[in-house]
């Protein structure tokens, strides 16, 4: 009986453990998605009902798809898209280049001072953000870059953080393969990419969609290099529509425009979380 009853006491304190969790992880989430829900709700409702609200309403009984056209008449919408996409393609591709060639370097070949150079990649990781973004503008501004694609894209083409997420996947590749391909005749630039790459692929992947959502967010950069609007980016063309009066008088509209922005890097999100996470674990993890 005695047993019975530890036993009893201990699956209860199991369920009142686990119950509490599951409590703390609910509030968590309603947290983190009610401003997603205000911003969609907000988007929904009419400018006549929005503005009628002296105390806010958490539901419409008359929803409208109107602000979502507003916000594609109003100003260029579909051009900030344009050269949002252009951006984001163009400096993902690059820097994939360069990052894989810089990982397989590091983690492969042999070369004098290899170390310390990747110590001091890794030590730049430590410059603040600011001090880069100023010596980046300076270059840029030097070279009669500013308002071109080529100006947006170039300060961005690498990153040491992905550097070194790469090197440590393909540092877990047996050494074993790369000198069985080398006794076969094969060139190290056809072991990168039948070898190395295939097996780091969740990686690839993984910092592919980071670099995605990175540069789909980008404001900082853009804001600062460009003030024509024909190169103006998702980001920098929200802030214009809030700065020239129509966002700040058409609220849902303004949301609507949020709303549409937003939905194709939360569905790319969900869509590749799982290759995300495990390219991360992957990356991180030695042996």
């Amino acid at each position: 009986m005695n047993y019975d009853a530890i036993e009893v006491r201990t699956r209860r304190r199991e369920r009142l453990r686990k119950g509490f969790t599951y409590f703390c992880l609910v509030i968590w989430a309603l947290m983190v998605l009610f401003p997603f829900y205000w911003m969609l709700l907000s988007s929904l409702k009419s400018y006549s009902a929005y503005n009628s609200e002296y105390v806010p309403r958490f539901f419409t009984l008359s929803p409208t798809l109107q602000n979502y056209t507003d916000a594609f008449t109003a100003v260029p919408l579909a051009r900030y898209f344009l050269n949002t996409l252009i951006f984001t393609l163009a400096t993902t591709a690059i820097m994939l280049l360069v990052i894989t060639l810089a990982a397989f370097a590091f983690a492969r070949l042999n070369f004098r001072g290899k170390d310390l150079v990747f110590t001091f990649f890794l030590a730049l990781m430590m410059i603040p953000t600011e001090l880069v973004v100023i010596t980046n503008f300076v270059t840029i501004t030097d070279w009669n870059l500013r308002n071109t694609f080529p100006g947006l894209i170039l300060p961005s083409v690498t990153s040491v953080f992905y550097i070194y997420l790469l090197r440590e996947n393909f540092a877990q590749i047996p050494d074993e393969l790369y000198y069985a391909a080398k006794v076969d005749g094969t060139s190290d630039f056809k072991y990168l990419l039948r070898v190395m790459l295939p097996i780091s692929r969740p990686t690839m992947v993984t910092i592919t969609i980071l670099k995605v959502i990175e540069c789909w967010n980008s404001y900082v950069w853009p804001r600062l290099i460009t003030d024509d609007a024909n190169y103006f980016l998702v980001s920098n063309g929200i802030q214009e529509i809030r700065e020239n009066g129509f966002g700040r008088e058409n609220i849902p509209a303004m949301m609507a425009a949020v709303v549409v922005i937003s939905v194709p890097l939360i569905l790319l999100f969900l869509l590749f979380r799982k290759k995300i996470m495990a390219g991360v674990s992957r990356g991180g993890t030695k042996g």
